[in-house]
């Protein structure tokens, strides 16, 4: 798919724990930037996983990654929508459709959520509603036994060619790495002492080692 071929009233929704936000998140989202015309993210609480912060801090650091995203592009285009955030799919979808009644939704996933996607709440009735785009994740191919099941189950499946870096949030949480965070959440996770960021991964000051 490209930027010509999505439809005008198309929105496409990506939510993620953002946990934290990585600079596989900002390239998931410039990348949605060039395929549809309005993109909604949020952070939201995944029952399948345990956090290391609260969702109204992750959702601050998320919003960061959109404030720096949206200024190099037209006003509206991306938005952090946290009234769209929920444990469930169908809650979210939900929250769209009374906001966006008139466009097609386009609910993002990572590769590494087909397998569970299955398991979801109520996967039977939201499936069928909206279209699933799939962007590849480093270690995890797309495999046709999980795109098989989610057909049976009314899903609507495509394929998104972006080009994501390998920055897992868990990864991060275990081995805090400057490179895999986006360079203006540095100093908000350094000042909050989170995910175990301190003042050495900041960046030097110009001149100095």
């Amino acid at each position: 798919m490209s930027a010509n071929t999505a439809s005008t009233t198309t929105v496409a929704l990506f939510g993620t724990s953002a946990d934290p936000p990585t600079v596989g998140h900002r390239a998931v989202l410039q990348g949605l930037l060039e395929l549809y015309p309005l993109v909604c993210t949020w952070a939201s609480e995944n029952p399948f996983k345990q956090h290391g912060a609260p969702l109204q801090v992750r959702a601050a650091l998320l919003g960061a990654v959109v404030d720096e995203l949206a200024a190099l592009h037209e006003p509206g285009r991306l938005q952090l929508r946290q009234d769209f955030s929920s444990s469930r799919a169908l809650n979210s979808l939900n929250e769209v459709k009374k906001q966006f009644p008139q466009h097609q939704t386009v609910m993002v996933v990572g590769s590494d959520l087909l397998a569970q996607i299955p398991s979801w709440y109520a996967v039977e009735q939201w499936l069928p509603r909206c279209q699933l785009a799939v962007v590849p994740r480093c270690g995890w191919p797309i495999q046709k036994n999980d795109l098989e099941l989610l057909e049976k189950l009314g899903g609507k499946l495509s394929h998104l060619a972006l080009l994501i870096p390998e920055s897992a949030s868990s990864t991060i949480r275990r081995h805090p790495n400057p490179e895999l965070v986006p360079a203006p959440l540095l100093p908000q996770l350094v000042e909050q002492n989170l995910y175990g960021f301190t003042a050495a991964d900041l960046p030097s000051p110009c001149g100095l080692p």
